[in-house]
């Protein structure tokens, strides 16, 4: 290879990987930098609105394959229908490989409310992968309170399926208004099954089940499937110099875009 010569493409493995048409998953990606196209992506005020759309389109601009599909074969509608998880997996890919693994990060303690600052780096990250027998479709529970319908009968059972781009795009607007009721939108997409209610039924009143359920089995729920789910782990262990503290706090992303 010439001295001159800059890598430009780099390759990466899904956490769980899409379904193509022959029924084959498929878990290669291969990514390019993000350039000045990705740069007006960013910057456009449709996308602003939409998180889930920005990540869509910034993806497809800069995937050059997906599986067995080229660039001309990567579309958007493509992206959008992959699991959050490994859309996530692929944002922070494309973030190292185009200003580098280092990610300056805040946490403010909640003992002694001392800023803790630190580098994070994005290649160390821990990342969970499906292995090739397992499957992703489900997550199935018994909730401890359940839900009460209108006959007075309570269903426990509940199964849901780890949300998409589609879903992060449809319930955008929500989230902008409202991050608790986005969340009710994202989880009612999200449900498959509850109890003995018909699936039509579920279909219709999504929203409301999930808005009934009580704070401890939405936890209940939280915690299935960031246990149950593959992707990157970025939940935080930070010590706190000041107090001698130790917590733990969600990656902080607030300069993920920056340039180090």
């Amino acid at each position: 290879m010439p001295e001159n010569t800059r890598i430009r493409e780099f390759e990466a493995t899904l956490p769980i990987g899409f379904t193509d048409e022959d029924g084959e998953r498929q878990k290669r990606a291969v990514l390019r930098k993000m350039t000045g196209r990705e740069e007006a992506i960013l910057a456009d005020k449709r996308n602003l609105k939409n998180g889930g759309k920005l990540v869509t389109e910034l993806l497809a601009s800069c995937l050059v394959r997906l599986g067995d599909r080229e660039r001309n074969g990567t579309t958007a509608r493509l992206v959008s229908s992959m699991y959050s998880v490994d859309r996530n997996y692929l944002l922070l890919k494309l973030r190292s490989i185009t200003f580098g693994p280092e990610l300056s990060a805040s946490y403010t303690c909640p003992h002694c409310s001392e800023v803790v600052k630190t580098v994070e780096n994005l290649d160390e990250l821990p990342v969970k992968s499906l292995e090739e027998d397992d499957s992703a479709e489900e997550i199935k529970l018994e909730l401890k309170d359940g839900y009460l319908d209108r006959d007075g009968q309570v269903h426990t059972a509940i199964t849901l399926r780890l949300p998409t781009g589609a879903d992060e795009e449809a319930v955008a607007p929500q989230i902008r208004q409202n991050p608790a009721e986005g969340k009710n939108c994202l989880l009612a997409r999200c449900l498959k099954s509850l109890g003995d209610i018909p699936a039509t039924r579920v279909d219709a009143i999504g929203t409301k089940i999930v808005s009934d359920l009580t704070l401890a089995d939405r936890r209940q729920i939280d915690r299935a499937i960031s246990q149950a789910a593959p992707g990157v782990n970025l939940i935080r262990t930070i010590e706190c110099a000041a107090c001698g503290n130790t917590f733990t706090s969600s990656l902080d992303l607030s300069r993920f875009l920056a340039l180090e």
